[in-house]
């Protein structure tokens, strides 16, 4: 692959959701010829180790309420790193275009006349609960998948459709919920999702620190609590996450209500 110095572009990378070997050959041929490296928080050593140390590296980590370097900035940076005429690559965990913001820096690129080229990455939703042993769709427990942020630009309210979300024929993936994960499931009830549909939250999904806690919709906030669980984790309501138990292939810990002797 041969990239051209004279006409600016930017690769958008996927990096997947951890796990290096879900990286696709494109991503990694892109990475392995990387000059400029523009990467996210979520990205991991492993992963960040396939760009030649030649490389320049400029870390644009995100948490939540936390923002290393704001969008705006994010932005022009990419505009001006390409402009030098070296081979620029923006790494996003997961995919760029769901939830990943890359969108919004790709208007932003064309808007400048900068080319650019958008690499897929597994999406948390697919290769976390993957991981975990929960299919998103299964022949009679879901026949669709909903994905949501639980998190609001400047902490603003959830605002959700929430009698569409709380539908029993389909999962719903959460993603960036930790902070309001009481909240979300008091809504889905309220909403007339059934307290005790299963219900999974799952911690560096894909790594070797892979945690999973298996619930209810009532209870998880509290498994969540007493399982201690820190970001990034990632949340699966509906039938489907009963089967965590059974088809959990990866090494994690299940928490449920018969492992803590309820």
């Amino acid at each position: 692959m041969r990239m051209s110095r004279r006409n600016p572009r930017v690769y958008l990378v996927g990096a997947g959701p951890g796990d290096p070997e879900l990286l696709t050959v494109r991503a990694v041929r892109v990475l392995e010829q990387a000059e400029i490296i523009v990467y996210d928080r979520l990205v991991s050593p492993a992963i960040l180790d396939l760009v030649p140390e030649s490389a320049e590296r400029i870390f644009a980590g995100k948490a939540s309420r936390k923002h290393f370097m704001p969008q705006d900035t994010i932005n022009e940076v990419l505009v001006k790193q390409a402009l030098t005429g070296r081979r620029v690559v923006r790494l996003k965990g997961g995919d760029p275009f769901i939830f990943g913001r890359g969108s919004e820096e790709a208007l932003h690129l064309a808007s400048h006349g900068i080319a650019f080229e958008i690499v897929p990455g597994i999406t948390a939703s697919m290769g976390c609960a993957a991981y975990a042993g929960i299919p998103l769709t299964h022949r009679g427990l879901a026949k669709g998948v909903h994905f949501v942020t639980g998190h609001m630009a400047e902490n603003g309210d959830l605002d959700l459709d929430w009698v569409r979300l709380a539908d029993p024929d389909t999962t719903l993936v959460i993603y960036m919920g930790l902070m309001k994960i009481d909240r979300i499931c008091q809504n889905l009830i309220g909403a007339g999702l059934a307290a005790d549909t299963p219900a999974a939250a799952i911690e560096n999904g894909t790594m070797p620190t892979q945690r999973v806690v298996a619930s209810t919709l009532d209870g998880l906030p509290e498994r969540v609590a007493e399982a201690g669980l820190s970001a990034p984790t990632l949340f699966v309501v509906g039938a489907v996450a009963g089967l965590s138990e059974t088809l959990g292939w990866h090494s994690v810990s299940i928490l449920d209500e018969s492992a803590t002797g309820d």
